[in-house]
């Protein structure tokens, strides 16, 4: 039985343009649902070169601790009007968010993370996460003219 007063929503955050505007969604919503918002982000040791360098983002705790600080710095500067909760776990994204989605309200994820390469190896986790999680998954696009994986801060803005 689910005790919690606040809905819960998590958000996956991997320092993509995509998951800057997928955890700006998800904060924007927490505010007019009186959610509170968890980011989660998942790194994998797993995805490094036999010298120990990483071969994809995320590879190792460091890497994932510091794009997840960077990502709510940029998006919610001030810490925003949503409580939020910070999880780095150790795993491929897509089982990692869904896990925690099992105890979540909503999933909010972005369309696509580092690039095709990062697909290629790690597959799409968007996809896996609407394939799998037991609650409802939101997938917020990036728009075509971010093709480049600049940074909008208009798009983030409130």
């Amino acid at each position: 039985m689910d005790t919690r007063e606040q809905p819960l929503i998590i958000v996956g955050v991997d320092g993509s343009v995509a998951s800057d505007r997928a955890l700006a969604w998800a904060e924007r919503i927490g505010h007019r649902l009186g959610a509170t918002v968890e980011i989660v982000t998942a790194w994998t040791a797993s995805h490094l070169d036999t010298g120990g360098t990483p071969i994809l983002p995320l590879a190792d705790e460091d890497s994932a601790r510091r794009a997840q600080s960077e990502v709510v710095a940029r998006v919610i500067p001030g810490g925003g009007s949503t409580p939020v909760a910070m999880e780095l776990v150790e795993g491929p994204p897509g089982p990692v968010l869904v896990e925690a989605a099992h105890r979540a309200d909503l999933l909010v994820v972005g369309s696509h993370g580092h690039g095709r390469m990062y697909s290629a190896v790690m597959g799409s986790t968007s996809e896996y996460c609407v394939r799998h999680a037991a609650c409802p998954v939101v997938v917020i696009p990036v728009p075509l003219h971010q093709a480049n994986g600049e940074h909008d801060d208009v798009a983030l803005a409130r």
